[in-house]
């Protein structure tokens, strides 16, 4: 049994492998390897995620996933999650997600087909209600900030979020001087976004010249 780890982080500023010793942890304390771990800064509320697909095209029959939590893997809407589900059930991946204590048996390579099986079809309604509730939770808070945004800017307070002036001047130049996308965030850090939008800053200028 392959144990293949993911780690998510929604923006550069955080640690996308802050939780990468509980991971690991789990796996030790049950006799697992983890053969492959993807860490990734991305938004669970995308499906435009480069490690994750990564991962889906590493996996073989029978491999698990292992997740910190449910919404580390997905905050996606309902039809963008039936299509990630879709990936997974395609390769008989098994979703482990420490927050999941009934997914855990899919790490139990002891476990006779009767019990998989019967825990397969558990795991997968709740995997479907903890996703809902990972994209709800998203929605309320992208609501609550837009709110706040609002009201700051009636009061002639909101700035947004400052730039980080001196890594995108570095990032445009790695663009100028035909770097790719993924060095680029190999290099830095960044965000895919990121480096997109720098790149379309980048077109913009270039085609004002």
């Amino acid at each position: 049994m392959f144990v293949r780890a993911y780690l998510r982080a929604s923006t550069d500023d955080q640690d996308a492998s802050r939780a990468r010793a509980d991971l690991e942890r789990f796996a030790t304390e049950r006799g697992l390897t983890i053969a492959a771990t993807y860490v990734e800064n991305a938004s669970g509320a995308s499906l435009a995620r480069p490690e994750l697909f990564r991962l889906l095209g590493d996996a073989c029959h029978g491999d698990v996933l292992l997740v910190e939590q449910v919404d580390r893997l997905s905050r996606l809407t309902a039809d963008d999650w039936e299509r990630l589900k879709a990936e997974m059930a395609a390769r008989h991946i098994r979703v482990v997600a420490l927050d999941l204590p009934t997914s855990w048996t899919m790490a139990n390579t002891e476990a006779d087909a009767f019990t998989v099986r019967m825990f397969d079809a558990i795991n997968a309604m709740l995997l479907d209600m903890l996703a809902a509730v990972a994209r709800k939770d998203y929605d309320d808070r992208r609501r609550r900030q837009a709110q706040g945004q609002a009201k700051a800017r009636a009061a002639g307070l909101y700035r947004g979020r400052a730039e980080d002036v001196k890594r995108n001047a570095g990032i445009t130049g790695m663009l100028r001087d035909g770097a790719s996308w993924t060095s680029i965030q190999d290099l830095t850090g960044c965000s895919r976004a990121t480096v997109a939008k720098l790149a379309k800053r980048l077109r913009d200028v270039q085609a004002t010249v």
